[in-house]
């Protein structure tokens, strides 16, 4: 293969993905990551040989092997040996040795927002859904709706959904429906035909260190689009709409405070699930009564946002019902996992204050007697910079446990515990208690929590082990 044979040191920049034809073998260091795997299985379905290495085994990772996608766990640097390409995650150490290996062998080596990017350039229709928070259930919602309109979308949404029994979908139509997150800015390596961007809020200062270089970066992201592209943003974030200033495309609002949007709803009532039913209103005419099945008020915009996109795609309002009435919620997305003894036990990924407030509002829509919070943070730095607001959104619940912070790609230069959290928490109300040991967590839920309690386990990390043993399967 002749891009094997670049100088080493100009490899990873010289290297055009266009030249993705000239492959036949690509490898994935990461392979087991929400996105990453969606990649695979694209790849694979185009006729690529697709190898890749993950630290650990999923079930991620097993339903790869199932599609005849050879994935290890310890490094075999045969793979590596025989690759024309190799994709890597962001969470890969650049001392990877399958990332020394592969440029030692001078094989060009790119990054997966870099290949993502890549991607959305080859399809006609590229439809991106951005903001800090809702982007797994807004896309998730917005790829039903397209399912259900007969438009065969490709699809990567950030977590297992079991419409698609997994976290992608290959289709044949123009359309390419995924998550694009802000992170490190990667999103501005995307080509999106179409934006949604729900929210705008204080996240990962570990990259962006202030709030206005977070919204700098939407900017950026909303003059991507091309002038006969769409922009829809939420009309109750006053940050979302100083976004319209930046757009040469078409754009459309949603909102419930703000009724000088596109579209909005009004007369909204919750059923004891906490699901919402609500009318719609679109350019001021009544558009469909909707009824939802996953709970609280963050879902109702969420669902107005998908509402107002896939309407300005042509998509139909019984397609658009049926749909949104079909979707259950994503996996770790207020996710009922069982229950015991009349406790109902539920898991979510709410790793934001914000998330956890909308998570909180939700539950209380439920009909409960009181409500358990495991919660476990997740990075040292989003902990120590948001403590105070992590505090007052866990005061939500009745009864609060926290866990060890979840480290991700981090190290503790802030200096932060758990028991920092749960001394602020107490400062306020003296309700929360730290706990290390999973298995003691499970045992003193199982022994405390009473006949019509409400349990969630709450964060990004390993805190969704938790539930299955509260409820012993």
């Amino acid at each position: 293969m002749g891009v094997k044979g670049m100088s080493l040191d100009m490899q990873d920049t010289i290297f055009k993905l266009n030249d993705i034809k000239n492959c036949k073998h690509i490898h994935m260091v990461g392979i087991g990551g929400i996105s990453m795997s969606g990649i695979a299985e694209i790849l694979h379905h185009w006729g690529f040989t697709v190898t890749g290495y993950d630290a650990v085994a999923s079930e991620i990772t097993e339903k790869l092997v199932r599609a005849g996608i050879k994935v290890v766990t310890n490094h075999d640097l045969s793979d590596i040996n025989q690759a024309d390409l190799v994709v890597y995650t962001a969470a890969i150490a650049q001392d990877d040795p399958e990332l020394i290996e592969a440029r030692n062998l001078k094989i060009p080596c790119v990054e997966r927002s870099d290949f993502v990017g890549y991607l959305t350039r080859t399809y006609e229709n590229t439809i991106g859904i951005s903001g800090t928070h809702g982007k797994t259930t807004t896309t998730s919602m917005i790829s039903l709706c397209f399912i259900e309109a007969g438009l065969d979308p490709t699809i990567q949404v950030g977590a297992i959904l079991k419409e698609l029994n997994g976290n992608y979908r290959i289709g044949n139509g123009p359309f390419f429906i995924l998550e694009a997150c802000e992170y490190v800015e990667s999103f501005l390596k995307f080509s999106p035909k179409a934006e949604v961007i729900l929210n705008i809020d204080n996240d990962h200062l570990d990259y962006f260190k202030t709030f206005e270089n977070i919204k700098d970066a939407f900017i950026k992201y909303v003059k991507i689009l091309p002038e006969d592209g769409l922009l829809v943003v939420n009309g109750d974030d006053s940050n979302c709409l100083d976004l319209l200033a930046h757009a040469k495309s078409k754009s459309l609002t949603y909102g419930i405070t703000n009724k000088n949007t596109d579209f909005f709803a009004t007369n909204i009532v919750f059923e004891q699930n906490g699901f919402a039913s609500f009318d719609v209103y679109a350019k001021e005419k009544f558009y469909e009564r909707i009824t939802l099945s996953v709970p609280g008020m963050h879902n109702v915009l969420n669902a107005l946002a998908c509402i107002a996109l896939c309407s300005e795609y042509g998509i139909s309002k019984e397609s658009i019902q049926v749909a949104l009435n079909k979707f259950s919620g994503a996996q770790r997305r207020f996710e009922y996992l069982g229950s015991f003894d009349n406790i109902q036990v539920y898991d979510d990924y709410g790793h934001h204050p914000t998330e956890i407030v909308a998570t909180a509002k939700a539950l209380m829509n439920k009909t409960y007697h009181e409500s358990w919070v495991v919660f476990q943070p997740h990075t040292y730095s989003r902990t120590k910079s948001l403590l105070d607001d992590f505090a007052k959104a866990l005061l939500n619940f009745d009864h609060i446990i926290v866990t060890d912070i979840y480290a991700a790609r981090e190290v503790n230069i802030s200096n932060i515990s758990s028991e920092d959290l749960v001394n602020r928490i107490n400062s306020f109300y003296p309700k929360a208690v730290y706990m290390k040991d999973f298995s003691q967590i499970a045992s003193y839920i199982r022994n405390s929590a009473k006949p019509e309690d409400i349990v969630l386990t709450l964060g990004a990390g390993t805190v969704t082990h938790i539930g299955p043993m509260i409820l012993g399967i």
